[in-house]
C-alpha cells in the first residue's frame, strides 16, 4: 500500500492560532500555496482541430498538394485538399466529446465551506482554503480539502476515493481527504493540504498525465511507415528508369507524383473513425456510451480486465449477509430488535441495511418502541428503550461486538462466531436485549457489500472470450477474497507493495488494499507486459486507472469523475454492457481489418503496376488526375466495408501489421499478374495508343480493386457470408461510375463498352482464383 499524499510542512501548521488564521495570514498562504483547485489543462478546440492535420497520412496528402500546386494542377490539388479536410473533420467531430475529465474532478469539490477566520466562523469559497485553516464539516457536506479532525465525531464515506466499501468513524486525529462525504455528525478540522497537493489533486494529476497510444494509432503509423518505405524505393526505381529513357523532366515529375498519390492510404484514418463511430451508435442503443472512439477498437483487443470491487463487482450498498441468533432467539427476532435500535430515514448505511432486512423477516411480537438513542461514536453503540406486552421496560443495544458483549453475558460460541465472520471480511455487529440492568446477547449480524447479480456471469462470459479478469480494490484482502470467490475469481492474492513491470495477467486474481496511484501503476504494469487492459470502476479513486487503460469502463452508478475519465460508460444497471462492448469492438475490428487488407493490397499493387507499365510502354500509364479519380472512387467507396456483415472472433484481436503486409504483398503480386496481362493485351495485341492504355489502366485497377475487396472481406471462402447492402451498393456505384467515364471518354480517352464488359467479367472470375490464394495465405498466417 502506498504512502499518504505529501502534506504541508509541520512548521507552517504549528503556528496556527487556536481561533483560526487571520485574514492577512490566510491571504499570505493563498499566495504561497495557490488556490484550492486543479489547474485547467484542457486542450483548446482549435488546437485539437489543427492536430488532425499533423499525422503521417495528412503529411503525405499535404506534400501531394504542394507538388500539384507547383505543377499548376489546381483542380487536382483542390480535390486532394477536400479529401484531407474530410478526414480531419470526421475525426475532430467524432472525438470531440472526451475532454471533460479535469472539469469533473474540480466539480467534485464543495463550492463553499465554513471556516474560522479572525476568531469568528464565516463562509468562504472552497478555492480560498489554505493549509492551517480551521473548517467545519457536518452532515451531508463534501470535505473541501485534505483535513485532520480536531474535535467532534463524524461518519465518513470515502468509497469513491479509497475504494473502501464501509464508511469509517472519524474522531480527533483522523486524516481524511477532499471529496469525502459526511454521512453523520459534525467536527472541526484543520486543513493540511490544498489544490494539487491533496490526495484528490494527486488523483487529478494522474488522470492528466495518464496516456497510452491506442492500437489504432500504432496500426496506422506502421501501415504508413511500411507503405512510405516501399513507395520510396519504387519511386526511385521509376525515376531512375525514366532517366535512362531520357524522359523530359516535365514527364518525370508527374510520374513521381502519380506514384506518391498511389501509395497514400487516403481514407484509412477516416475509415477507422467511421467504423468506430458506427460501432458507438450501435452500443449507445444497447446502453453503452463510448466517450472516446478508440475505446471501441481497444475493446476488441482487450485481454485483461481490471475490475474495482466496490460499486463495480458489488452494489456499493451495505446489506445484511449473515445472522447468527443465540440460544432462545431466532434470526427474525434478532433483526427485529436491531431495527428498533436503528434510525429510520437517516443516512447511516448500517441502519438502512438492517431496517431493509428486518422488513423481509418481520416479527409480529416485537416490543413497542418508546425512545431511540442515536449512535454514539464514543460508545460505538445505538440503543432503544421499549416495552413488551406486559409493559415491562426493555433495553435494546446494537453496536460493535466488543462493546455490546461487555454489557451482556457472552459465550465462547458467540466469540468464535464473531471471529469467524470477521475473518471473512464482514462487518460484525452484536445485538443485546433485556432489562436495563440485565442484558443478554440476542445474536450477531454480519454486513457486507454484496456482489451484483450479474458479476459472476460477466466474468465467466469474458473468460470464454479470452479475457482474464482481476480484482483491484482498496478494501482489505479478507473482504476482497470473499467477494472474489463469490463471483468466480479464485486465484492468488497479490502481496502488499508495488508490483514489478511487466506483470502477467495469470499471476494474481486479487490486488487488495490499493490506493488510486496503485491501480494506475497496476494497469501500466500489465501494459508493459504486452497486455491490452480494460479497467472497470465507479469512483474518483478509479479515475487515473480508467484513463490509463486502453478501455476504461465506468458503471452506471459511477461518479462524474469516473465517467469522464472512462472511454466507455454503462448507462444501464449491471455489467452486461462490458461483454456487449467487447463483442461490438471485435465486429468493428474485423470491418477495419477488411479495409486495411484491401488498402495495403491495392497500394502495393498500384505501385508495382505503375512500374511494370512504365517498363512495358515507356511512359506513364496514369496521370495524377486519373490517380485522384481512382483514390476518390475506390478508397472512399470502399469505406462501405465499415457496415459489412462480419463475425466477431472468439479471442482478443491484435493488429498484426507484419502479417497484414505479407498477405497484402502476396495478393498484390497476384493482382499485378492479372492487371499486367490486360495491359500487355492492350499494348501488343490491340495496339492501343497512350490515352486508351491509360483508360484501360483505370478500368482494370478499379474492377480488380472490387475483386480484392470481396476476397478479403471474408477470412474463409468469399461466399461464406453475404456482403452488407451498403457494400454491394457502393460496388455498383464504383463500377458504373468508372464504366461511364471510360465509355464516354470523360477525363480520359474512350474505350468500347464491350471491352469494359470483358474486363468486368474477367475481374469477377479472377476473384475466385485470388480467393484460393487468400485462403492458403490467411491459414498460414493464422489470420482468422
Amino acid at each position: 500500500m502506498s504512502s499518504l499524499p505529501e502534506t504541508t510542512s509541520t512548521s507552517v501548521l504549528e503556528d496556527r492560532p487556536s481561533d483560526g488564521l487571520t485574514t492577512e495570514e490566510a491571504q499570505r498562504r493563498l499566495e504561497l500555496f495557490g488556490p484550492n483547485s486543479m489547474p485547467d489543462t484542457a486542450t483548446p478546440p482549435w488546437s485539437r482541430a489543427l492536430g488532425k492535420f499533423w499525422a503521417p497520412v495528412p503529411w503525405m496528402l499535404e506534400a501531394a498538394i504542394v507538388l500539384q500546386l507547383v505543377l499548376g494542377e489546381y483542380v487536382e490539388a483542390a480535390v486532394i485538399a477536400a479529401l484531407l479536410t474530410f478526414n480531419a473533420a470526421l475525426g475532430f467531430f467524432q472525438e470531440n466529446r472526451a475532454q471533460a475529465t479535469l472539469d469533473a474532478l474540480k466539480s467534485r469539490l464543495a463550492l463553499v465551506t465554513p471556516v474560522r477566520r479572525d476568531g469568528v466562523w464565516t463562509t468562504v469559497p472552497v478555492a480560498q482554503l489554505v493549509p492551517g485553516d480551521i473548517v467545519k464539516v457536518s452532515l451531508g457536506c463534501i470535505v473541501g480539502a485534505d483535513v485532520r479532525l480536531l474535535e467532534g465525531e463524524v461518519l465518513l464515506d470515502q468509497s469513491t476515493l479509497t475504494g473502501e466499501s464501509l464508511p469509517i468513524e472519524g474522531g480527533p486525529g483522523l486524516q481524511t481527504y477532499a471529496g469525502a462525504l459526511v454521512r453523520r455528525g459534525e467536527a472541526a478540522a484543520e486543513v493540511t493540504a490544498t489544490g494539487s497537493r491533496t490526495k484528490f489533486g494527486q488523483t487529478a494529476e494522474l488522470v492528466r498525465i495518464a496516456h497510452v497510444p491506442s492500437s489504432q494509432q500504432r496500426a496506422v503509423m506502421r501501415v504508413v511507415r511500411n507503405l512510405a518505405m516501399f513507395n520510396g524505393v519504387i519511386v526511385l526505381v521509376q525515376i531512375g528508369y525514366a532517366s535512362s529513357l531520357r524522359m523530359p523532366l516535365a514527364e518525370i515529375v508527374p510520374l513521381a507524383l502519380t506514384a506518391i498519390l498511389a501509395a497514400i492510404p487516403v481514407a484509412l484514418p477516416a475509415t477507422f473513425t467511421l467504423a468506430t463511430a458506427l460501432g458507438a451508435r450501435v452500443l449507445a442503443k444497447l446502453g453503452v456510451l463510448p466517450t472516446r472512439l478508440s475505446a471501441i477498437d481497444e475493446a476488441a483487443s482487450m485481454d485483461v480486465l481490471c475490475a474495482d470491487k466496490t460499486g463495480t463487482l458489488t452494489r456499493n450498498e451495505l446489506a445484511v449477509t449473515v445472522v447468527r441468533a443465540m440460544a432462545g432467539f431466532d434470526d427474525a427476532h434478532v433483526l427485529g430488535l436491531a431495527a428498533l435500535a436503528s434510525s429510520e430515514g437517516g443516512q447511516d448505511p448500517v441502519d438502512t441495511a438492517i431496517r431493509n432486512a428486518s422488513r423481509c423477516a418481520s416479527m409480529p411480537d416485537l416490543p413497542r418502541l418508546i425512545r431511540f438513542v442515536p449512535f454514539d461514536p464514543a460508545n460505538k453503540m445505538s440503543e432503544a428503550l421499549a416495552s413488551d406486552r406486559d409493559d415491562r421496560a426493555i433495553r435494546i443495544v446494537k453496536g460493535a461486538f466488543e462493546r455490546v458483549t461487555a454489557l451482556t453475558q457472552s459465550s465462547p460460541e458467540a466469540i468464535a462466531a464473531a471471529q469467524a465472520l470477521q475473518a471473512q471480511g464482514f462487518r460484525v455487529l452484536a445485538v443485546g436485549v433485556g432489562a436495563p440492568d440485565a442484558l443478554k446477547l440476542a445474536g450477531l449480524i454480519a454486513l457486507s457489500d454484496p456482489p451484483r447479480a450479474d458479476s459472476a456471469r460477466l466474468i465467466a462470459d469474458l473468460l470464454g472470450m479470452g479475457v482474464h479478469t482481476v480484482m483491484v480494490t482498496g478494501d482489505a484482502a479478507a473482504t476482497a477474497a470473499v467477494v472474489a470467490h463469490a463471483v468466480g475469481l479464485d486465484g492468488a492474492v497479490s502481496p502488499p507493495g508495488l508490483q514489478p513491470e511487466p506483470l502477467r495477467a495469470e499471476a494474481y486474481a486479487i490486488f487488495a488494499g490499493v490506493f488510486p496511484e496503485d491501480k494506475f501503476r497496476i494497469v501500466k504494469a500489465f501494459q508493459s507486459g504486452g497486455h491490452i487492459v480494460g479497467m472497470c470502476g465507479d469512483g474518483a479513486n478509479d479515475a487515473p486507472a480508467l484513463r490509463q487503460a486502453q478501455m476504461g469502463i465506468a458503471v452506471s452508478t459511477a461518479t462524474d469523475v469516473a465517467k469522464s475519465a472512462a472511454g466507455i460508460v454503462l448507462t444501464e444497471p449491471g455489467l452486461g454492457g462490458v461483454v456487449t462492448a467487447v463483442r461490438e469492438g471485435r465486429i468493428t475490428f474485423q470491418r477495419i481489418l477488411t479495409y486495411m487488407l484491401r488498402s495495403v493490397t491495392r497500394k502495393i499493387d498500384q505501385m508495382l503496376f505503375l512500374t511494370v507499365g512504365l517498363i512495358m510502354t515507356g511512359h506513364a500509364i496514369l496521370t495524377p488526375m486519373l490517380m485522384v479519380v481512382l483514390m476518390t472512387t475506390g478508397d472512399f467507396l470502399a469505406m462501405s466495408s465499415t457496415t459489412d456483415n462480419v463475425r466477431p472472433s472468439q479471442k482478443p484481436n491484435a493488429w498484426q501489421i507484419d502479417h497484414v503486409t505479407i498477405a497484402g504483398i502476396v495478393l498484390a503480386c497476384c493482382n499485378l499478374l492479372f492487371c499486367s496481362g490486360f495491359l500487355a493485351v492492350g499494348k501488343f495485341w490491340l495496339d492501343l495508343g497512350t490515352g486508351q492504355l491509360q483508360t484501360l489502366t483505370v478500368v482494370i485497377l478499379a474492377f480488380s480493386g472490387q475483386a480484392v475487396l470481396y476476397v478479403v472481406r471474408e477470412r474463409r471462402r468469399l461466399w461464406s457470408s453475404c456482403p452488407g447492402r451498403w457494400l454491394v451498393l457502393s460496388s455498383v456505384v464504383d463500377v458504373l461510375f468508372i464504366a461511364t467515364l471510360a465509355t464516354r471518354g470523360i477525363l480520359m480517352s474512350p474505350l468500347p463498352l464491350l471491352w469494359v464488359g470483358v474486363m468486368l467479367g474477367a475481374a469477377a472470375t479472377f476473384a475466385f482464383v485470388l480467393d484460393l490464394v487468400k485462403v492458403a495465405v490467411f491459414g498460414r498466417l493464422k489470420m482468422t
